[in-house]
């Protein structure tokens, strides 16, 4: 299919197989020919990086989706989750929110969870070497977020595997084109894992001087900025936005990361023989093949898009995916160079909502992806890969390998 093919036959709303388990070629057919693409139902599809860096810091763009996720989500618990979490919210809520979330995240925080990290990480690689084949994503890449996860929310070995299907369950309701079986799964893994979430507050308010595990809650529960807590419904639905932040999206970027080096064995073998490239090579994954593909922005009023008026009230569908490869900013930007410097990528958005979580995320994605590199003589497939195809979240249900 051609180019023009490509961006004629693209709707967000109707994507498909072909699209989601690879959609750059269409990225750069609608970068070059149609950058400020409009959708059927009157959204638009930016592809430029310019055009989301002004979307990124441009006051007219609002995050708040009460209106819109309702027409896809209806009014049930799915919809009360991704309108109550930081990140589809305006200022006042979201600087708030965001304040009292921080205290998960001081530098001190981190520096206790890096031991964690290491100590996961290299007893899953000793456990691993034995093996003949394994999965990368079960049997690797999920366990150390699952780990941190749990370590941070004080969440029991029973209630752990089920982790990832509430975090797909949840983030599924995100996509463009939500079916009505995806939406009732969704309310669902929301009321179940929010249940959860309610009686771990409550025993922690009871006990507030327990230790160990779940000491993340604790700070959530407890941290107070200008005088102000988070509620109960807040510290339940922004405890599941950090298990979807922190969870799916950080297996995707240990994933997605030895992926690339496995499809250029050149930057496998780089890497080996210079291992302080590592946080590099994370970066790179990050813009290369980004865990988070897009974003969305609805305008207040109209906005002057590098060259195209887009009315009030639009509804912006942000291609992270495509601006990460926009040779107007990254030079030869279909080629993985785990040596890339500068590295300004949106992988975690960018502004005022850019992740508060990025920072744990590349030190887990460098602990994870290095040792894992440097632990094996050997790294390569064992098998065909298995995608989970969704348009806004990109990364594998099952990769097969064999490592020696």
């Amino acid at each position: 299919m051609n180019d023009q093919a490509l961006v004629d036959g693209f709707d967000v709303n109707e994507l498909t197989t072909a699209f989601l388990e690879d959609p750059f070629p269409t990225y750069r057919a609608l970068r070059e020919l149609d950058p400020v693409h409009r959708n059927k139902d009157g959204s638009y599809f930016l592809t430029r990086y310019a055009d989301l860096e002004l979307a990124y810091k441009h006051p007219a763009m609002s995050s708040d989706k009460t209106v819109d996720f309702k027409k896809t989500m209806g009014d049930g618990p799915l919809y009360r989750h991704h309108t109550t979490s930081l990140v589809f919210n305006d200022d006042p809520y979201h600087a708030r929110v965001r304040k009292l979330l921080a205290g998960a995240f001081t530098p001190r925080k981190l520096a206790e969870l890096e031991p964690i990290i290491e100590r996961v990480i290299n007893n899953l690689v000793g456990e691993l070497r034995g093996r003949e084949t394994f999965d990368l994503i079960d049997d690797f890449a999920l366990v150390l977020p699952t780990e941190i996860i749990a370590d941070m929310l004080g969440v029991d070995e029973r209630t752990k595997p089920l982790l990832r299907d509430y975090s797909l369950t949840v983030l599924g309701g995100l996509e463009t084109a939500l079916t009505d079986e995806a939406r009732e799964a969704g309310d669902k893994a929301v009321a179940e894992f929010g249940a959860y979430l309610q009686d771990l507050i409550d025993h922690r308010r009871k006990n507030p001087d327990e230790g160990g595990r779940g000491e993340v809650l604790a700070a959530l529960i407890f941290g107070e900025v200008d005088g102000e807590t988070l509620s109960d419904v807040e510290l339940v639905h922004n405890c599941i936005f950090l298990l979807n932040a922190g969870h799916e999206t950080t297996a995707n970027l240990t994933a997605n990361a030895i992926c690339c080096l496995m499809d250029n064995p050149e930057q496998m073998r780089r890497l080996r023989d210079e291992p302080g490239l590592i946080d590099v090579a994370v970066d790179e994954t990050l813009r290369y093949d980004s865990s988070v593909q897009l974003g969305n922005r609805k305008l207040t009023e109209d906005v002057d898009m590098n060259g195209t008026t887009i009315p009030k009230d639009a509804y912006l569908h942000l291609a992270i995916g495509a601006a990460n490869r926009d040779p107007a900013k990254f030079s030869d930007p279909e080629k993985f160079d785990i040596g890339r410097t500068p590295n300004p990528h949106f992988a975690f958005g960018w502004g005022k909502h850019i992740c508060l979580g990025a920072t744990l995320g590349r030190i887990e994605g460098r602990h994870a992806v290095g040792k894992f590199i440097q632990g094996f003589g050997t790294i390569e497939p064992a098998g065909e890969r298995e995608r989970v195809l969704r348009a806004r979240f990109r990364g594998y249900r099952h990769v097969p390998v064999r490592a020696g």
